[in-house]
């Protein structure tokens, strides 16, 4: 047993239920290491309130890698909008190798977890420690992901400006009136169910 008394089994397993397939050893192992470098800054910086590993593994990286193996295959780079504890993004870097992801995160102490995050994962990402507003005009991305994004009516707007291609959310189907006002420029695809969760959806957007 690991030192979190959790193996990349017990991962492998919980993924396998929610009928998540196809990733490498390599992947399981990242997301093990990511659990225990989650698991270490939380005792001092509030990443998640999700606390017990079990429910970190189901709710946090089951959701995502669930996420990013709906994504559009043609996606080369994604930006992860308020990335917080990496989630989505770094889930998306571990199951998709092959896209560029960029975690925007506005908070340094949070920003500061990301660049350890993508260190120690050895993942093709990389953090940007700002405001999105703040990138450089024109500056955009195949995809920008959002989740539990609070004040949407602001934030999408900002988003929407770096979306080359799709918008995808993590979100709750009471938001979906929302959110399709918001983006008359997208056309969008049925929501999919994410597993361990009851209202919770993923959403994606195409540009038009």
């Amino acid at each position: 047993m690991h030192s979190l008394n959790w193996t990349v089994q017990e991962i492998e397993a919980d993924f396998f239920e929610a009928g998540i397939a196809g990733l490498p050893p390599i992947a399981f192992r990242r997301f093990l290491a990511y659990l225990e470098l989650l698991m270490r800054w939380n005792t001092r910086l509030n990443l998640t309130a999700i606390r017990e590993p079990k429910q970190i593994i189901r709710r946090h990286f089951v959701e995502c890698a669930f996420a990013a193996q709906h994504l559009p295959t043609r996606i080369e780079s994604l930006l992860d909008f308020g990335s917080g504890a990496g989630l989505p993004g770094i889930p998306i870097a571990i199951c998709r190798p092959e896209v560029r992801v960029t975690l925007a995160e506005s908070q340094g102490k949070k920003a500061s977890f990301l660049r350890e995050a993508v260190r120690s994962l050895d993942i093709s990402a990389e953090v940007h420690d700002g405001r999105v507003e703040e990138m450089p005009q024109g500056r955009l991305f195949h995809a920008v992901s959002m989740r539990a994004v609070e004040k949407m009516e602001i934030a999408l707007p900002v988003a929407l400006r770096r979306v080359e291609r799709y918008l995808v959310l993590l979100t709750t189907e009471q938001f979906t009136p929302v959110y399709r006002k918001l983006t008359p420029e997208l056309q969008w695809f049925d929501p999919v169910y994410l597993p361990n969760a009851t209202q919770a959806v993923l959403a994606i957007g195409e540009r038009v």
